[in-house]
Protein backbone atom coordinates (compact mmCIF):
# COMPACT_ATOMS: atom_id res chain seq x y z
CA UNK A 1 0.00 0.00 0.00
CA UNK A 2 2.83 2.40 0.82
CA UNK A 3 4.36 1.78 -2.59
CA UNK A 4 1.40 3.62 -4.06
CA UNK A 5 2.72 6.85 -2.57
CA UNK A 6 5.72 6.58 -4.86
CA UNK A 7 3.68 6.17 -8.02
CA UNK A 8 0.45 8.15 -7.73
CA UNK A 9 0.13 11.80 -8.72
CA UNK A 10 0.34 14.38 -5.93
CA UNK A 11 -3.41 15.04 -6.01
CA UNK A 12 -3.95 11.37 -5.11
CA UNK A 13 -0.99 11.05 -2.74
CA UNK A 14 -2.44 13.49 -0.21
CA UNK A 15 -5.80 11.65 0.14
CA UNK A 16 -3.91 8.37 0.49
CA UNK A 17 -1.75 9.88 3.22
CA UNK A 18 -4.87 11.18 4.98
CA UNK A 19 -6.50 7.74 4.81
CA UNK A 20 -3.47 5.90 6.20
CA UNK A 21 -2.74 8.32 9.04
CA UNK A 22 -6.40 8.73 9.93
CA UNK A 23 -7.04 4.99 9.84
CA UNK A 24 -4.11 4.23 12.12
CA UNK A 25 -5.14 6.99 14.52
CA UNK A 26 -8.66 5.54 14.71
CA UNK A 27 -7.21 2.17 15.71
CA UNK A 28 -6.61 0.28 12.46
CA UNK A 29 -3.36 -1.67 12.18
CA UNK A 30 -2.06 0.18 9.12
CA UNK A 31 1.25 2.08 8.67
CA UNK A 32 0.15 5.67 9.21
CA UNK A 33 3.42 7.03 10.57
CA UNK A 34 5.38 5.22 7.88
CA UNK A 35 3.15 6.87 5.29
CA UNK A 36 4.01 10.27 6.77
CA UNK A 37 7.73 9.47 6.60
CA UNK A 38 7.46 8.33 2.98
CA UNK A 39 5.43 11.40 1.99
CA UNK A 40 7.90 13.76 3.68
CA UNK A 41 10.81 12.01 1.95
CA UNK A 42 9.02 12.51 -1.37
CA UNK A 43 8.61 16.18 -0.47
CA UNK A 44 12.38 16.43 -0.03
CA UNK A 45 12.65 15.29 -3.66
CA UNK A 46 10.17 17.91 -4.85
CA UNK A 47 7.39 15.41 -5.59
CA UNK A 48 5.10 16.63 -2.79
CA UNK A 49 4.80 19.81 -0.72
CA UNK A 50 6.11 19.51 2.84
CA UNK A 51 3.61 22.05 4.32
CA UNK A 52 0.76 20.14 2.70
CA UNK A 53 2.14 16.80 3.89
CA UNK A 54 2.35 18.08 7.46
CA UNK A 55 -1.09 19.71 7.28
CA UNK A 56 -2.76 16.61 5.84
CA UNK A 57 -1.10 14.30 8.36
CA UNK A 58 -1.97 16.55 11.31
CA UNK A 59 -5.59 16.86 10.21
CA UNK A 60 -5.87 13.10 9.66
CA UNK A 61 -4.35 12.38 13.07
CA UNK A 62 -6.83 14.69 14.81
CA UNK A 63 -9.85 13.30 12.95
CA UNK A 64 -8.75 9.70 13.42
CA UNK A 65 -8.06 10.13 17.12
CA UNK A 66 -11.49 11.64 17.69
CA UNK A 67 -13.08 8.68 15.91
CA UNK A 68 -11.06 6.43 18.21
CA UNK A 69 -12.24 8.47 21.20
CA UNK A 70 -15.87 7.89 20.20
CA UNK A 71 -15.22 4.17 19.70
CA UNK A 72 -13.69 3.95 23.15
CA UNK A 73 -16.42 6.00 24.81
CA UNK A 74 -19.34 4.15 23.26
CA UNK A 75 -18.08 0.65 22.62
CA UNK A 76 -14.86 -0.27 24.41
CA UNK A 77 -16.35 -0.59 27.89
CA UNK A 78 -19.21 -2.68 26.50
CA UNK A 79 -16.67 -5.01 24.89
CA UNK A 80 -14.54 -5.18 28.03
CA UNK A 81 -17.49 -5.90 30.32
CA UNK A 82 -18.87 -8.72 28.20
CA UNK A 83 -18.76 -12.07 30.03
CA UNK A 84 -16.31 -14.63 28.78
CA UNK A 85 -13.00 -16.35 29.32
CA UNK A 86 -10.98 -13.14 28.84
CA UNK A 87 -13.31 -10.84 30.78
CA UNK A 88 -10.96 -10.48 33.74
CA UNK A 89 -8.00 -9.74 31.50
CA UNK A 90 -9.98 -7.12 29.59
CA UNK A 91 -11.03 -5.43 32.81
CA UNK A 92 -7.43 -5.33 34.02
CA UNK A 93 -6.47 -3.64 30.76
CA UNK A 94 -9.02 -0.87 31.33
CA UNK A 95 -7.95 -0.52 34.96
CA UNK A 96 -4.35 -0.05 33.86
CA UNK A 97 -5.51 2.48 31.30
CA UNK A 98 -7.37 4.38 34.00
CA UNK A 99 -4.27 4.41 36.20
CA UNK A 100 -2.22 5.57 33.23
CA UNK A 101 -4.51 8.52 32.55
CA UNK A 102 -4.83 9.44 36.22
CA UNK A 103 -1.05 9.60 36.41
CA UNK A 104 -0.25 11.30 33.10
CA UNK A 105 -3.51 12.92 31.99
CA UNK A 106 -3.08 15.26 29.04
CA UNK A 107 0.58 14.25 28.64
CA UNK A 108 -0.56 10.74 27.70
CA UNK A 109 -2.69 12.11 24.88
CA UNK A 110 0.03 14.50 23.70
CA UNK A 111 3.07 12.21 23.85
CA UNK A 112 1.17 9.06 22.91
CA UNK A 113 1.42 10.10 19.27
CA UNK A 114 5.17 9.38 19.25
CA UNK A 115 4.89 5.89 20.77
CA UNK A 116 3.90 3.11 18.34
CA UNK A 117 1.87 1.08 20.83
CA UNK A 118 0.11 4.03 22.44
CA UNK A 119 -0.56 5.84 19.17
CA UNK A 120 -3.20 3.25 18.24
CA UNK A 121 -4.94 2.84 21.61
CA UNK A 122 -4.55 6.15 23.46
CA UNK A 123 -7.70 7.69 21.99
CA UNK A 124 -9.67 4.50 22.73
CA UNK A 125 -8.54 4.51 26.35
CA UNK A 126 -9.27 8.23 26.68
CA UNK A 127 -12.82 7.64 25.49
CA UNK A 128 -13.31 4.53 27.62
CA UNK A 129 -12.05 6.38 30.70
CA UNK A 130 -14.46 9.28 30.01
CA UNK A 131 -11.75 11.89 29.64
CA UNK A 132 -13.41 15.30 29.24
CA UNK A 133 -13.75 15.71 25.46
CA UNK A 134 -12.75 19.42 25.13
CA UNK A 135 -9.59 18.65 27.12
CA UNK A 136 -8.91 15.60 24.96
CA UNK A 137 -9.51 17.60 21.79
CA UNK A 138 -7.09 20.35 22.86
CA UNK A 139 -4.18 18.06 23.73
CA UNK A 140 -4.94 15.71 20.87
CA UNK A 141 -4.83 18.61 18.39
CA UNK A 142 -1.58 19.92 19.87
CA UNK A 143 -0.10 16.44 19.78
CA UNK A 144 -1.23 15.77 16.22
CA UNK A 145 0.23 19.04 14.93
CA UNK A 146 3.49 18.61 16.84
CA UNK A 147 3.82 14.97 15.77
CA UNK A 148 3.20 15.68 12.09
CA UNK A 149 5.57 18.66 12.19
CA UNK A 150 8.45 16.86 13.92
CA UNK A 151 8.21 13.51 12.12
CA UNK A 152 7.56 15.18 8.78
CA UNK A 153 10.45 17.63 9.19
CA UNK A 154 12.85 14.92 10.37
CA UNK A 155 11.99 12.70 7.41
CA UNK A 156 12.29 15.69 5.05
CA UNK A 157 15.76 16.64 6.31
CA UNK A 158 16.82 13.00 6.29
CA UNK A 159 15.80 12.80 2.64
CA UNK A 160 17.82 15.89 1.87
CA UNK A 161 20.85 14.65 3.79
CA UNK A 162 21.55 12.12 1.07
CA UNK A 163 22.44 14.96 -1.30
CA UNK A 164 24.41 17.26 1.00
CA UNK A 165 25.63 18.05 4.48
CA UNK A 166 23.12 20.87 5.06
CA UNK A 167 20.27 18.40 5.26
CA UNK A 168 22.16 16.26 7.77
CA UNK A 169 22.88 19.30 9.94
CA UNK A 170 19.24 20.32 9.81
CA UNK A 171 18.15 16.78 10.67
CA UNK A 172 20.41 16.68 13.71
CA UNK A 173 19.35 20.17 14.81
CA UNK A 174 15.65 19.36 14.65
CA UNK A 175 16.20 16.09 16.49
CA UNK A 176 18.14 17.79 19.29
CA UNK A 177 15.50 20.52 19.60
CA UNK A 178 12.68 17.97 19.88
CA UNK A 179 14.63 15.93 22.44
CA UNK A 180 15.35 19.01 24.58
CA UNK A 181 11.70 20.04 24.45
CA UNK A 182 10.46 16.60 25.51
CA UNK A 183 12.93 16.37 28.39
CA UNK A 184 12.07 19.87 29.60
CA UNK A 185 8.34 19.21 29.42
CA UNK A 186 8.58 15.93 31.34
CA UNK A 187 10.86 17.40 34.01
CA UNK A 188 8.52 20.31 34.63
CA UNK A 189 5.51 18.00 34.83
CA UNK A 190 7.32 15.67 37.23
CA UNK A 191 8.28 18.59 39.47
CA UNK A 192 4.72 19.90 39.55
CA UNK A 193 3.39 16.47 40.46
CA UNK A 194 6.01 16.02 43.18
CA UNK A 195 5.23 19.47 44.59
CA UNK A 196 1.50 18.73 44.59
CA UNK A 197 2.12 15.39 46.28
CA UNK A 198 4.26 16.99 48.97
CA UNK A 199 1.64 19.67 49.60
CA UNK A 200 -1.03 17.02 49.87
CA UNK A 201 0.96 15.08 52.45
CA UNK A 202 1.73 18.15 54.55
CA UNK A 203 -0.35 18.39 57.76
Amino acid sequence: MLAALFNVPANLGYPLLFALVGGESAGALIPGETALIVAAALASQGKLSLPLVIGVAAGAAIVGDNIGYLIGRRGLRWLVNRPGRLAARRRRLIERGEEFFVRWGAAAVFFGRWLPGLRVVTSWLAGADRMHWPRFLLWNALGGIAWASTIGSLAYFLGQSASGSLGAIGFIGVGVAVLVYLITFLRRRWRRRRRSSEEGEAP
